[in-house]
């Protein structure tokens, strides 16, 4: 990466409280249903793309322009996909947690909006917390009635033969007001002990989640199942449903997640 600059800040300021950076993504379904995205803003490392659209949807990838986050940096994602939009986005590359030149923690902060018969896919490469790294990471998505969401998150702990950084992070899903799953995960050092025992990751080093919420499932909401050897597929209080799974490494929890992804789409699909 190159050297971490900012519009109208200056360098030294950055170094000591790090980079304050948000991006912004509407999509909006024209008259023939085709999805366009009229608010495309990013700023510092979230640089944003459009990619090539499939069909209706629109599609958006997440570019790290420069080194981040880094302690003390302060990142934003707002997402929004008006009535009968649909909005899928991704990232060109992982993104890595690092140490930064200040003791304070990052934080990254997501919002993902979707209204009435919209749909967003948040699908993300993995977060990786690297040693002596301390993140924070927000995630909220709120849905109108009808709306889909298929949100994938994966974090990896430690680069190749290093020891985790600090790392928090909470998801909150709540559709027309109610709350469908509200969860946080803390692992690393000064995470509370356990983090790393038979009950939650046992020794391993990748963990990841997947939610989907899809009107279909309010009538064909699968039994609890496990997918494969480490992961479960839990129904929530609405219709959607909640995998979590842990994996050695974040190619294997990928092919557990896109597996989980797969049946689920295929079990409710009627379009």
């Amino acid at each position: 990466m190159g050297a971490r600059t900012a519009r109208r800040l200056d360098v030294g300021v950055i170094a000591q409280s790090g980079v304050r950076a948000r991006a912004r993504i509407r999509a909006e379904a024209d008259e023939r249903g085709i999805s366009r995205l009229p608010v495309l803003e990013g700023e510092g490392p979230l640089a944003l793309r459009r990619t090539r659209a499939e069909g209706d949807e629109a599609r958006v990838a997440l570019i790290g322009a420069m080194s981040a986050p880094l302690g003390g940096d302060r990142l934003g994602v707002r997402a929004e996909a008006g009535p009968g939009a649909r909005l899928h986005i991704g990232s060109a590359a992982a993104t890595i947690a690092l140490p930064g030149q200040t003791k304070e923690a990052a934080h990254y902060d997501v919002r993902l909006d979707v209204a009435e018969g919209a749909e967003l896919r948040w699908l993300p490469e993995q977060l990786i917390s690297a040693a002596g790294s301390e993140l924070q990471v927000t995630t909220r998505a709120e849905l109108a009635p009808g709306a889909r969401l298929v949100l994938r998150e994966e974090q990896v702990l430690g680069r190749s033969g290093e020891e985790p950084g600090t790392l928090r992070s909470r998801l909150t899903v709540r559709l027309a007001g109610r709350t469908l799953l509200d969860q946080e995960l803390s692992c690393g050092p000064g995470a509370p002990g356990g983090w790393d025992g038979p009950a939650v990751l046992g020794g391993r080093r990748a963990v990841g989640q997947l939610v989907v919420v899809r009107p279909e499932l309010e009538h064909r909401m699968p039994e609890p199942r496990m997918v494969g050897k480490s992961a479960a597929l839990t129904p929530l209080a609405g219709p959607a449903v909640l995998v979590t799974a842990v994996a050695a490494d974040a190619l294997r929890l990928r092919k557990t997640l896109d597996e989980a992804c797969r049946w689920l789409e295929r079990a409710t699909d009627d379009r």
